[in-house]
């Protein structure tokens, strides 16, 4: 029996630089898959999919509500095919509904110890509908080790450079944001994985340099403090969203081998700037994730953000426009309302007003938007602050011994860019 597991493409971000990571869900769901079966994987983002396959089963794992219309034409195609069809992911649970309707199955939550089922099913004419585990997680020690050996690792490198590897620690977060879908996705339960499970995934990862993806690594003092100390042996190199803002944490954290963070820059007091001076007297960079159109935003307060965006020295900036994703507390907020005014999904990609925002106009803030870009990146351009970053990242690993040769040629090449920039 074969497998063809599709992950969709979708339109990049306006001015940010185009590189493709290794997707994480296909490759967690793909471990789920008795070994008996054969895994055929396409990351569409990278290579076309062949309309013509021959396969047994199409399945379709999507992660972003903008991938999600790509993602139904071709379950279409394939079912018209006769091919069965059934979709999963972050995506496909957002938009349960819809999807529905151009798909065999739906699988909804987490798939350890139960995709078998659903094969026995496909195998004996018996597929359901809908296999709802939404908010029903598995135990969390049957998480495994991702399957990793099903992505053409070609694909995901940027000018001779190996893209991170991601990796997961956890499950679940007990935070609820306004402009976020996890708490409908994964419920509100911190579910971390047992330590020696982390430990014995990233020792078999070929790869240095991770993207630990959890939600938040801010949710459990101890429990961090004992996973930065069982992986600190292992020297591995790693990116992460927000970690708890403790020194205590923060120095194992640095110690641990933490590279940069995506942090949350949502004004601009004191508490920001500590916050950062922080992560930088640890070494630790730092990538601001900034959501422009939050209703205490005005033009005035989007270009004092950017001011001190700059001003406390972020390594990198990405700028986004609060989308209303299905599930999310703002979602139900615009909504009553009456604020959201386009429901075209390909249009969901972080960098389009779809909203009317409460102190300007869509247009405006797209205006905005683009200038924040420009202006940010004015003196030093994007590829050279990441190459400031990747800088940082070689320096770490020359110290404990883990430079690879191989990435010295592009290594040579980033710096020699970067002092080009400097010098002009």
């Amino acid at each position: 029996m074969k497998i063809t597991l599709i992950y969709p493409k979708w339109p990049k971000l306006s001015g940010q630089t185009t590189f493709n990571l290794p997707p994480h869900g296909p490759v967690c769901f793909a471990a789920t898959i008795p070994d008996d079966i054969e895994v055929e994987f396409i990351d569409e983002n990278c290579d076309p999919v062949p309309l013509d396959l021959n396969t047994d089963l199409i399945a379709i794992s999507s992660m972003l509500t903008c991938q999600m219309p790509r993602a139904w034409e071709l379950a279409e195609h394939f079912r018209s095919r006769g091919i069965k069809v059934i979709a999963g992911g972050i995506g496909a649970t957002l938009h349960a509904e819809e999807t529905m309707e151009h798909v065999d199955a739906i699988f909804l939550g987490e798939s350890e110890g139960r995709f078998a089922g659903v094969l026995d099913d496909f195998r004996s004419g018996r597929l359901k509908k809908v296999y709802d585990y939404l908010n029903i997680p598995p135990p969390i020690d049957s998480v495994g080790t991702a399957r990793r050996s099903i992505l053409n690792q070609d694909n995901y490198s940027y000018r001779g450079i190996k893209m991170l590897s991601l990796v997961h620690a956890s499950r679940g977060c007990k935070f609820n944001c306004y402009p976020c879908s996890t708490a409908y996705l994964g419920g509100r339960k911190f579910r971390p994985r047992p330590i020696d499970k982390v430990v014995e995934e990233l020792e078999a990862i070929d790869n240095n340099r991770l993207f630990i993806v959890d939600n938040s690594l801010a949710q459990d003092k101890q429990w961090l403090l004992e996973l930065f100390a069982a992986i600190t042996p292992l020297k591995k190199k790693w990116v992460s969203h927000p970690i708890l803002d403790d020194d205590e944490v923060i120095e194992a954290a640095a110690k641990a081998g933490c590279w940069y963070v995506y942090q949350a820059i949502f004004d601009t007091s004191d508490f920001i700037k500590r916050r950062i001076q922080r992560l930088k007297d640890h070494g630790i960079g730092i990538e601001g994730t900034i959501l422009l159109g939050m209703d205490n935003h005005d033009e005035e307060y989007i270009k004092r953000l950017v001011n001190f965006l700059l001003e406390i020295d972020l390594d990198m900036a990405e700028f986004t426009i609060l989308t209303p994703f299905p599930h999310a507390p703002v979602t139900k907020q615009l909504k009553k309302h009456g604020r959201i005014f386009d429901y075209n999904w390909i249009n969901y990609t972080t960098d389009k007003s779809v909203f009317y925002p409460k102190h300007m106009s869509p247009e405006k803030l797209e205006e905005l938007y683009a200038w924040s870009w420009k202006t940010f990146y004015s003196d030093m351009p994007q590829e050279m602050r990441m190459a400031r970053l990747f800088q940082l990242v070689i320096e770490k690993e020359i110290d404990d011994g883990t430079f690879q040769p191989r990435r010295r040629a592009a290594y040579r090449k980033k710096i020699g860019e970067k002092r080009n920039i400097n010098a002009m």
